[in-house]
């Protein structure tokens, strides 16, 4: 029997966290999944974003008066417009207490990536889990992407036997890079820095292309670019003059980012910084920032598999190289993009992160070479975006038969590699996933790695 969409009750969205990113999910329930979907509210700490976003709510879309309020009423909003899934799309390390609040108060959680930022609050969104039986989806758009599912169909066709090792390069260029040096990103407490924030997307890939479980990871990670100390040693001193662009840095400064120069930018960064002091364009030269932007890891699966990854953010270029090796051939699978920054507006990602080139290899034992082909998506994300949307807001959709959908197990396999990199930095060792999971009793994330 086909359900007639018009018929069905609309489910209400409450969005926590108005930045840039937040456009990803406003913008579709307000426009295509209207009939289904309904903006019940958005909150945020700042009140310059919260007006921002309802202004162009209403001049964009004719969506007037969504009601806002600022991150002290969050729990007001969730008891007075009863929402039936909150999104959460905060700076990361708040990312495990909304979604506790929101479980608590009834609702399902849908939350950009990472998960979070370390494993005790891991535990606690678990725990969450187990106590209320509401669910939480992990956005990990990059599974979306034609090439990836691609990728994934041809594993599962055993086209080159068991994968035994996989070799990742991900670059980031010197405009996507350096503005995670630029913004709350550059501070561990905040991101975790790359390899949680980032990486979180490159791990999941391999988790579910593998279908494995990780077991081991040994890490090394340095700044080895970004920073004042780097910029003087490059003898580059005349850019560390300033702690941010903005008013401040000449044009000849490669990596000044204007926050005058764009609408977007200017609304929801430097008119707010005001209201908490926030300050989106510091100079990726100053001291202070206390990530990594060269890193290198190691991952052994309990399935026997091993991943070398790498991740470097001051490229030329931007794209990832994946290799996978099985003992019936190898997968090469290549892709090159147009960095971008995230402005806050919807159309900017999707015309300046589409692909310049991406393809395709199979490279089967004793047989020649051949390419595959990969569908083409419009859309950000290489087309990940609007199809991880469509699975999200539209009507009367079952669970992806690629096994897309992400929960908070498979968010918190990815995000546990992060971790425990960071920790074999710090340390110096290799680090068993489950010993780091389960330092203390309360820490019951991960309860099926331990």
């Amino acid at each position: 029997m086909t359900t007639n969409a018009s018929s069905l009750r609309k489910k209400r969205y409450a969005v926590v966290g108005t930045g840039g990113r937040a456009v990803m999910f406003l913008d579709p329930i307000v426009s295509n999944y209207a009939d289904t979907s309904e903006l019940v509210g958005i909150c945020d700490i700042n009140p310059v974003r919260l007006a921002f976003h309802r202004n162009r709510l209403s001049s964009k879309f004719g969506v007037s008066e969504v009601p806002a309020y600022q991150a002290g009423e969050f729990d007001k909003m969730l008891a007075r417009e009863k929402p039936d899934v909150v999104i959460v799309c905060t700076v990361d390390a708040l990312h495990d207490e909304y979604i506790v609040r929101a479980l608590d108060a009834g609702c399902d959680v849908i939350t950009e990536k990472p998960l979070t930022t370390d494993q005790f609050k891991c535990g606690r969104i678990f725990e969450a889990v187990r106590r209320t039986g509401k669910s939480v989806r992990v956005t990990f758009n990059m599974r979306w992407m034609p090439g990836a599912t691609k990728i994934k169909e041809l594993l599962e066709s055993g086209v080159i036997g068991s994968v035994k090792n996989v070799l990742l390069e991900y670059t980031l260029d010197t405009n996507h890079g350096a503005d995670y040096f630029r913004r709350w990103h550059s501070e561990k407490s905040k991101s975790g820095g790359l390899l949680v924030h980032k990486s979180t997307h490159h791990f999941d890939l391999v988790n579910w292309w593998l279908d494995a479980i990780p077991d081991t990871v040994f890490a090394f990670g340095n700044l080895a670019f970004y920073g004042r100390e780097n910029a003087l040693s490059r003898g580059l001193g005349s850019l560390t003059g300033y702690n941010r662009y903005t008013g401040e840095a000449p044009d000849s400064d490669p990596f000044k980012l204007d926050l005058q120069g764009n609408d977007s930018l200017k609304c929801l960064y430097l008119d707010a910084e005001k209201e908490d002091g926030y300050i989106r364009d510091r100079n990726v030269f100053r001291d202070g920032i206390d990530i990594e932007d060269s890193l290198s890891v190691l991952v052994r699966y309990r399935s026997g598999a091993l991943l070398t990854y790498m991740l470097t953010a001051f490229s030329p270029t931007e794209g990832f190289r994946v290799t996978l090796n099985g003992d019936a051939g190898r997968i090469i699978f290549t892709t090159h993009f147009r960095s971008h920054i995230i402005r806050g507006e919807a159309g900017d990602a999707s015309l300046n992160d589409k692909e310049i080139s991406q393809s395709i290899t199979v490279q089967p034992l004793f047989e020649p070479a051949y390419a595959v082909a990969i569908p083409e998506v419009a859309g950000s994300h290489g087309g990940g975006d609007p199809l991880l949307q469509e699975q999200i807001f539209g009507p009367g959709k079952t669970r992806d038969s690629m096994n897309r959908d992400a929960g908070h197990e498979q968010g918190a396999a990815s995000a546990a590699i992060g971790f425990a990199a960071n920790e074999s930095i710090r340390l110096g060792t290799p680090l068993k996933i489950s010993d780091l999971v389960c330092l203390r009793p309360e820490s019951v994330a991960l309860s099926a790695l331990c």
